[in-house]
């Protein structure tokens, strides 16, 4: 019985009775067990030492390179070729010679490690890299630019510049013009009314002072958590309290509570969807028997990132 008979060689090879086994001997351009491959103008030589070799060097081919496809690394031991790729590449199972790279961004998208980047993952030859949007860098996954530190900045010398999530807003702190009493700014961000005539009951019934704070939070932040808290410096009267004025999206995310005798804090009780500017006005009143003695506003306004990082 002929190994041969069955024309096992292809593409024009020419095949050799062996005992138990067959040869295939190919046409030039031609390579593998049965001539099935393609022979592409580069090769790949390995010369194999060990004893027992069927031969003492293999000549094999491999896929031309190219950005997603690198040729294997193949040996012939005792007639056996075992082929390997270099990191980032897999065989690409059309033909043991050729190796196509691994999309790590779509292997490893929901990978129990989570995913490879906080952002947006580009595939590259053998690897991957991380992109980050506009006002970010990549130098630990998780840095943003402070526009403000650096002078990154159009705010003028009338306004604060407060660095955010991926980019910076200016603003600006004015006094607040209310009936019957007069503001003036006594720091950057906090506003004090004027001494009251012993007369002018509208006028101590105003706040006694606005105080302005800006945040910089990302999206969807998990909740509750404390975002700030209001201290009473001095006690005055009996009793204070504290209420969060407002509504809409501010109370559908936002609500305040005691944390001792003398301290407010605005909680967060629902994440909240960037981008987005938020302001929480928190009252702190001091009584004294029911009578208020003072009011004090606090003014939050918190700017929510478009990213959670």
């Amino acid at each position: 019985f002929s190994e041969c008979s069955s024309s096992p060689c292809l593409n024009g090879g020419t095949c050799v009775d062996k005992v138990n086994k067959f040869l295939c001997v190919c046409a030039k351009g031609w390579a593998g067990e049965t001539c099935q491959s393609p022979v592409p103008t580069f090769f790949i030589t390995r010369t194999n030492t060990s004893a027992g070799s069927a031969s003492a060097a293999s000549t094999l081919p491999a896929a031309t390179a190219g950005l997603h496809v690198r040729p294997s690394r193949c040996a012939t031991v005792q007639g056996t070729t075992h082929c390997t790729c270099e990191q980032g590449y897999t065989i690409s199972g059309r033909d043991s010679y050729s190796c196509t790279d691994i999309d790590e961004c779509e292997v490893f998208h929901n990978g129990p490690a989570g995913k490879l980047c906080l952002h947006k993952c580009i595939n590259t030859a053998g690897g991957y890299r991380c992109s980050c949007p506009a006002g970010y860098n990549v130098t630990n996954g998780r840095s943003y630019i402070d526009e403000c530190a650096t002078r990154q900045n159009n705010c003028t010398k009338d306004q604060m510049c407060v660095n955010t999530y991926g980019g910076f807003q200016c603003v600006q702190v004015d006094c607040p013009k209310i009936p019957h009493a007069t503001y003036v700014k006594t720091s950057p961000t906090r506003c004090e009314r004027n001494p009251c005539p012993l007369d002018n009951r509208a006028c101590s019934q105003t706040p006694n002072f606005f105080s302005y704070h800006y945040l910089a939070i990302v999206s969807n932040l998990s909740a509750p958590r404390v975002m700030f808290r209001i201290l009473a410096q001095r006690k005055l009267g009996d009793m204070l309290r504290f209420t969060l004025l407002g509504g809409g999206q501010v109370r559908r995310h936002f609500t305040v509570q005691r944390s001792d005798h003398q301290t407010g804090q605005l909680m967060l009780v629902s994440p909240v969807q960037g981008p987005i500017t938020l302001e929480a006005e928190v009252e702190m009143s001091e009584l004294e028997k029911r009578v208020q003695l003072g009011r004090y506003l606090t003014k939050i306004t918190m700017f929510v990132s478009q990213y959670e990082f």
